[in-house]
């Protein structure tokens, strides 16, 4: 813009945000309680603010106007007049250039100053004095976007439930050491679409990548003061804005470009996203954007002093989804980034917080309604973080149709029995096949459970096998942050060592602990790097970590080698047999009116478990067999469904366990498919007849299936 703007039209209050039609722009921004509302026009560098103009039109508290001289690429901010009163909920301090919450395009990073607090620091009144103070000067600024783009025929691959495989990345962390990666394009949506990052999630056997915040957010000031950064993301300010910092070219159009690339490949796209609070903190927090627009219409406040925030997240505030304006800011972004951006589905941080009406979470409450009759959000994967800080906010099981969850209980149990701890094979059980106990009852299917064994936050795979507490000391928090019950194993030495035969027992560990995810019913999801031992160095809450401790190493040593060899074998196993991936529960019951069972659980004897058996606490070891005439599924085509007999033999016992092999129909013997005793987990000795004792390894578990004999 080399001129000021000498034309101001009405505008239109729909759509929100910046809008450009293609001849000019329309601004549209809500306001219950503001009385004056300024849009700020910058130059092309945002270091100068060129023209102020107030936006006169007022339809349903949205404050609107249309530039017809003015173009993508303008460069802006909002302020906003009202009353300072913190002790009735109200921040208006027009001295605060403000981040407009529909901005598709945030450039620049804060710089932070005492400029950004609409209270003065240090007063003795604290957050009820005024700052007059301008932070126009470090601010980000808006920009104005053309949201053109030739997409052609892009499709979602549409992966079924059933059939996904989950990978947790960050998109900076994954490629930033990438040697195959040109440098430019490290830490990059463009390089998570170049080839070499591709061709790993394709030969892994990946269908569905989950990409850490990617909406705009800012750094701590307090980390960023202490020399780091608020490296995963979970500090929203732009919930409809892809981060410029993953930018290569500073374009959002790079973002449209990864997503189709990854398309084409046959690689879904989810986001985690944080619509649960922002950056702004609590009352002593700065004011960058919602709390200088309407903190009241906003944010949840307490009831009998609005001074304060209702904090649900741990991370000072709370949005309120019983406000109109804050439903509609939350649906008009998913349907943004499901529209414009072709994105396949959402993972929704701590998303007790979303479904809390006047306090208690409400599974029937207005988010989910809104949701379930949407045209567009009710068709797409939609999966909940089940909980948040506040009271009554462990939710895992009882999310509505249509939601999957991550299930920790999935998590600490599987950790649990590997760990050694006895008295879990009735939990093992249940969280083996699909979590029966927390899903059917309200009519969802196993692959409402996520199931996981780490992901970001938390101990890496390798440090779960390595460290029995946690070590954050680079945090400079003395080591106070992260979670104290990990329900991790070191396997005898603390940290790191040549040990051989402990080194040879993580292997193993790590080994079960991946063949028990992808062999267990529900959706797995792998957590980036744990295929090929990426170590935090025991930091269980690397959150502000944005170095080498994050991001992933692509030099691999021949144990890390043979990992990723593992996990792409076990990977493909579960492709190769529906009967690992089911889309019902069993039931463990006779099929068609005979005396076989779709599923049956054995003792090491080949017998079946009695109710006394699940609860011996001194039991480490489980048969399981998979029937594969009880399948009774179809495919896309209507096709029924055919698998092997399969049969999973577990062993936590540090000792070796002998299983005789069920007889199961005439002429055939067992096949061993895995053993994660092995480095590879190829067997030694592949075939074994039925009746025959197989000797399970101390720590170890087979796969094998049944074959007809030679």
């Amino acid at each position: 813009m080399n001129k000021p703007i000498s034309s101001v039209w009405p505008g239109r209050p729909y759509p929100r945000g910046a809008h450009w039609d293609g001849e000019g722009v329309n601004f549209a921004i809500f306001s219950e309680h503001g009385e004056k509302v300024e849009l700020c026009l910058f130059d092309p560098k945002g270091k100068s603010e060129i023209q102020r103009i107030e936006l006169k039109e007022r339809s349903d508290f949205v404050w609107h106007c249309y530039l017809p001289e003015l173009r993508p690429g303008a460069l802006y901010g909002f302020r906003v007049h009202g009353p300072y009163r913190p002790e009735d909920g109200h921040r208006f301090n027009p001295n605060k250039l403000l981040i407009e919450p529909y901005a598709k395009d945030i450039v620049g990073t804060p710089i932070w100053n005492d400029a950004h607090f609409g209270y003065s620091i240090g007063s003795k009144q604290e957050d009820l004095s005024f700052s007059r103070r301008d932070n126009a000067s470090f601010m980000p600024k808006c920009r104005v976007i053309d949201q053109t783009f030739l997409w052609g025929n892009d499709q979602s691959p549409d992966i079924q439930w059933q059939d996904m495989v989950i990978y947790e990345l960050h998109v900076k962390g994954f490629t930033m050491q990438h040697p195959d990666i040109p440098a430019q394009f490290r830490g990059t949506y463009a390089g998570l679409a170049m080839g070499p990052a591709i061709e790993h999630l394709k030969r892994l056997g990946v269908t569905t990548v989950e990409l850490m915040p990617i909406h705009t957010f800012f750094d701590d000031r307090h980390l960023v003061e202490q020399g780091m950064r608020n490296y995963w993301g979970y500090n929203s300010i732009g919930f409809l804005a892809p981060d410029a910092r993953y930018s290569a070219s500073g374009n959002v159009s790079e973002f449209k470009t990864m997503v189709k690339t990854l398309h084409k490949a046959g690689i879904e796209i989810i986001l985690d996203v944080v619509y649960n609070h922002t950056v702004e903190g609590n009352q002593m927090g700065p004011t960058l954007s919602l709390r200088g627009i309407d903190n009241v219409s906003y944010y949840r406040l307490m009831a009998d002093n609005p001074r304060y925030y209702k904090d649900y997240t741990g991370c000072g505030n709370t949005l309120d989804m019983q406000q109109s304006c804050v439903l509609q800011l939350i649906m008009d972004s998913l349907r943004y980034w499901v529209l414009e951006m072709h994105v396949d589905g959402f993972r929704f941080d701590l998303a007790s917080a979303l479904a809390r009406d006047l306090h208690e979470v409400n599974q029937l409450g207005t988010f989910f309604d809104t949701i379930r009759q949407d045209p567009v959000l009710s068709t797409i994967k939609l999966i909940a973080e089940p909980w948040d800080l506040g009271e009554g906010g462990y939710q895992v099981g009882n999310f509505p149709m249509g939601w999957a969850e991550w299930n920790d209980k999935y998590r600490d149990s599987i950790r649990s029995y590997w760990k050694g701890d006895g008295g879990l094979l009735g939990e093992l059980a249940q969280r083996l096949t699909g979590s029966s106990d927390l899903y059917e009852r309200s009519g969802r299917k196993p692959h409402a459970s996520i199931n996981f064994i780490c992901a970001h936050d938390g101990f890496t795979l390798h440090d779960l096998v390595t460290y029995d507490t946690k070590h954050n000391e680079a945090n400079q928090e003395d080591n106070h942050d992260g979670n104290d019950n990990n329900h991790s194993w070191n396997c005898g030495i603390e940290g790191e060592t040549d040990n051989p035969e402990i080194n040879a027992l993580r292997a193993r560990q790590k080994r079960n602990f991946l063949a028990t995810l992808l062999f267990s019913q529900g959706v797995p999801m792998l957590v980036a790097g744990d295929e090929m031992g990426r170590t935090q160095q025991g930091n269980n809450n690397a959150y502000c970590q944005d170095n080498a401790i994050n991001w992933l190493s692509w030099e691999l040593k021949p144990q890390d080698q043979d990992l990723l060899e593992f996990t792409r074998s076990i990977i493909s196993l579960r492709l190769k047999h529906p009967l690992l991936r089911r889309r019902y529960f069993f039931q463990g019951r006779s099929i068609r009116g005979g005396d076989v069972k779709d599923i049956l659980w054995l003792k090491p004897d080949s017998t079946e478990m009695s109710d006394d058996d699940w609860n011996q606490p001194f039991s480490r070891c489980l048969g399981l067999h998979l029937i594969g005439d009880s399948l009774f599924e179809t495919d896309e085509q209507g096709q029924r469904l055919i698998d092997d007999n399969l049969l999973l033999l577990i062993n936590a016992y540090h000792e070796d366990i002998a299983f005789t092999l069920p007889e199961f129909g005439e002429h055939s013997c067992w096949e061993v498919l895995l053993d994660t005793f092995e480095r590879r987990g190829k067997p030694e000795i592949s075939h074994h007849s039925v009746g025959q004792n197989c000797s399970v390894h101390g720590r170890s578990l087979m796969l094998l299936k049944q074959s007809k004999t030679q």
